[in-house]
């Protein structure tokens, strides 16, 4: 007796077929007779079709077997047992953190939600056209307005021939590894240093020479007795430390650079957030002998999400940039370079500038002043002033195992030096820029009783 549902949305071919399956497969044997089309048909109140199309999937998967003028009989199918799966073990998710201090975080109230849709909705509606492929270099509007801007506050020297447009600092990094490593294999990058630019030219099998940091910046002498051709640097404000190299050391690191035909990166990191000086104009437009590649990025001041940064090369490497990537290979999406070229064209880039410098200067004074009041004298701030981060150590004896216990099993998310940016130093990078000025103050009165149970 097989049970069929006229009123089921799956039809009732597949429920007889179904039904006479698990039949088969339970209580039938090879060489039992099935019943007639005609009967099945006459005992359900079904078309002679609609049986015909059960048994003929149930033909096609070798349950049963036709015999001439006979009829339909179970036919003698073997299943190889199955092999046993092994179960997959769901990972238990952790509870999410209650506060994150994540070095480059934004605070999300700060992006120009409803702005920046109405330049989206102009540019799709003026200026894309969906049916083209786009400069693979970016969009030249967009290139313009950034070679504008980088020449009025940074002093970069170039034209947009030279900018690309990369998806973010990841990118540019694995493009500019690519591009020029038939002629280099030496590559130094600063100690402490940013732990991505390491690892992109690792990934491309480069040599890696870590090259001390001191006070000055990068340390001269040590980088002439390295092997390094390429050089990764932050000169502005150094990564993690916040070291800004003098003008002086800045001219002999080029003359260095210069004498060994090599190629210095200057990752002109947190340039935009500087709250309390004027930061030094960039080291490209110190560049006589066109050695320097020059990265910039909205990620910090404007958006990560949008994946936008982009790359100044040297002359020297525009013939090889073209020979080497496809000029429609565009690495942005163009109605996201179109909605940044008029944000920047009508003058909002440089106000949303202006506010979030305000802003985050007032967060960072904030930040200082909570971290003074509850920690006092068991602190000290090695790099301040610019971006999104304080970063600090303990100045008295201190836990570190157990404050990072501590931290997570009350749910604080902190980020280490030494984990991120390699050295022999701990301390640690306090984000303050996705907080909200009241979500700080509790942020740290939280993370003020984790650092004090680590006193010893």
């Amino acid at each position: 007796m097989y049970l069929l549902d006229t009123k089921s949305k799956t039809p009732l071919h597949i429920q007889l077929y179904e039904a006479m399956k698990a039949e088969i497969k339970s209580t039938k044997k090879v060489g039992d007779k099935l019943p007639s089309i005609r009967k099945v048909a006459s005992e359900y109140n079904l078309s002679k079709t609609t049986v015909e199309t059960a048994y003929a999937q149930l033909f096609a998967e070798g349950y049963i077997e036709s015999r001439p003028k006979s009829g339909y009989y179970v036919s003698d199918f073997h299943f190889a047992p199955f092999q046993e799966r092994e179960q997959i073990t769901q990972k238990e998710v952790p509870m999410p953190y209650l506060y994150d201090f994540f070095p480059a975080q934004l605070y999300k109230e700060d992006f120009p939600r409803k702005l920046y849709k109405r330049l989206f909705i102009q540019s799709i509606d003026e200026s894309v056209d969906f049916g083209a492929y786009h400069d693979g270099q970016g969009e030249r509007g967009l290139r313009e307005e950034i070679v504008k801007y980088l020449s009025a506050s940074r002093g970069v020297r170039c034209d947009a021939l030279q900018l690309v447009i990369c998806a973010g600092f990841s990118d540019a990094m694995g493009l500019l590894a690519k591009l020029v490593r038939k002629r280099y294999s030496h590559y130094g990058i600063e100690n402490p240093g940013y732990h991505i630019a390491r690892r992109v030219f690792e990934e491309y099998g480069y040599q890696i020479h870590k090259i001390p940091v001191g006070d000055k910046g990068v340390e001269l002498e040590a980088l002439q007795n390295s092997p390094a051709q390429i050089l990764y640097i932050t000169p502005s404000h150094q990564y993690p430390t916040g070291v800004t190299m003098p003008i002086a050391n800045r001219l002999k690191l080029l003359k260095i650079i210069q004498e060994r035909k090599g190629l210095l990166i200057e990752d002109d990191y947190d340039s935009e957030l500087a709250y309390y000086n004027r930061p030094i104009p960039a080291l490209q437009g110190l560049d006589n002998a066109d050695c320097v590649v020059y990265l910039g990025t909205f990620a910090k001041s404007l958006s990560p999400a949008l994946r936008v940064g982009y790359m100044v090369l040297p002359k020297q490497l525009l013939s090889l940039y073209h020979d080497s990537y496809d000029k429609h290979f565009a690495r942005v999406s163009i109605t996201t370079q179109k909605t940044l070229e008029k944000f920047m064209k009508e003058g909002h880039w440089e106000r949303h500038l202006r506010k979030i410098r305000t802003r985050n200067k007032r967060k960072h004074k904030l930040l200082k002043s909570l971290l003074e009041s509850h920690l006092q004298e068991s602190f000290t701030i090695l790099a301040e002033g610019a971006g999104l981060a304080i970063l600090i150590y303990p100045s008295v004896p201190f836990d570190w195992e157990k404050f990072k216990e501590l931290a997570e099993e009350n749910r604080i998310k902190l980020y280490f030096a030494k984990e991120r940016c390699g050295g022999e130093f701990e301390a640690i990078r306090m984000g303050f820029g996705g907080f909200s000025e009241e979500g700080l103050k509790k942020a740290i009165e939280a993370f003020a009783k984790v650092w004090r149970e680590a006193l010893r």
